[in-house]
């Protein structure tokens, strides 16, 4: 048996197993519970502290890039309803944002600017399609929270083959509140909570980077975490050398 091609091939199914459950919660069960949280109105405690953390995150990422982006070329991977996406063609890039959810996307779709509309290609599906061609960078904003450390790393690789730049991706810091966190948010019923996250250590996903053909000659940059209440995300950059 070949075990590498073995060991791909486990690692693709559960992640398309993963992205299954993903795409089920966010397009049928938590989309008014995210048309919300991503908008303006006002939301209770624990949301208020999620929605602050998220657009710290956003604002780190963003601060990762050049303030002038003419011609270049971004995939906002998991785009949820488009803030990054709105943000980085603001500047000048032109975006393909995509997200699992076709809902999400709708919702992005009706909330788009028209000073932006030409440069962001809204799409559902998945972030891995090759069809979406090369970027200069690509940014995962909370979207391989959700996957194991080897199938995110596995996904961040098939991404890193069609990137020139830069990936910055967020990942679940492993904490005791997160753990905690985790631990609390099994108690509710299942048809009612979001896919668990997946905590990951910073020096595994070093170790699965340094272990991975296709991401040879990239490496690590800045990183950044973010606790707002029950938001607790990390920011990492990957740079091609």
């Amino acid at each position: 048996m070949n075990t590498a091609t073995s060991t791909d091939t486990l690692a693709h199914a559960s992640y398309t197993q993963r992205r299954g459950q993903i795409e089920h919660y966010f397009d049928r069960t938590a989309v008014a519970a995210w048309e919300r949280l991503t908008s303006d109105a006002p939301v209770g405690r624990v949301r208020a502290t999620v929605r602050a953390g998220r657009d710290s995150m956003r604002s780190t990422l963003l601060s990762w890039l050049p303030q002038d982006l003419s011609g270049t070329r971004i995939l906002d991977a998991g785009c949820g309803t488009g803030a990054y996406a709105v943000e980085a063609a603001r500047r000048g890039a032109e975006v393909v944002a995509i997200d699992l959810s076709p809902t999400l996307v709708e919702l992005a779709r009706s909330r788009l600017p028209a000073d932006v509309a030409a440069r962001i290609d809204l799409r559902s599906g998945d972030m891995l399609d090759a069809a979406l061609g090369h970027f200069d960078h690509v940014v995962a904003m909370d979207s391989i929270i959700h996957y194991s450390p080897e199938d995110a790393v596995a996904a961040l690789a098939q991404l890193a083959a069609r990137t020139r730049k830069t990936i910055h991706f967020t990942f679940a810091p492993r904490t005791p509140l997160l753990s905690l966190m985790i631990s609390v948010g099994r108690l509710f019923p299942r048809g009612n909570r979001a896919p668990w996250l997946e905590p990951m250590a910073a020096d595994k996903i070093a170790s699965l980077m340094g272990e991975h053909a296709a991401l040879q000659g990239w490496g690590i940059g800045r990183t950044q975490r973010i606790a707002s209440g029950f938001y607790q995300s990390q920011a990492l950059e990957w740079s091609r050398a």
